[in-house]
């Protein structure tokens, strides 16, 4: 039974240890916030929800986001200040994003 009940506890553990990791906004993972947002504007440009003039100002936000978060980042860590500030502009960015896809323009 003692087993047993360490066993549980060591595969609940794992679990949870791995969850963790995979939710964290690492910047070598593939799908962070910001390539999921570029891909969203991409995908606008191809549907023809998005002007040449709308993507290119959103890809001038973009730019600005991974601007800052490379000065954030200058000093090997980005404190929590930092991390809300980057948080909040990703946030900004993705209701920029879904605004210009849907103003009910049809190219």
């Amino acid at each position: 039974m003692k087993r047993l009940t360490m066993l549980i506890m060591a595969v609940a553990l794992t679990v949870s240890i791995t969850g963790v990791a995979a939710a964290q906004d690492c910047p070598r993972h593939p799908m962070r916030r910001a390539v999921r947002q570029e891909l969203r504007v991409r995908q606008g440009m191809q549907d023809g929800q998005l002007t040449r003039r709308e993507a290119y100002r959103l890809r001038m936000h973009q730019r600005h986001i991974r601007r800052m978060e490379l000065r954030a980042r200058a000093d090997g860590r980005i404190v929590m200040r930092e991390r809300i500030r980057l948080n909040r502009a990703h946030e900004r960015q993705n209701a920029r994003i879904w605004r210009f896809r849907h103003n009910h323009r049809v190219i």
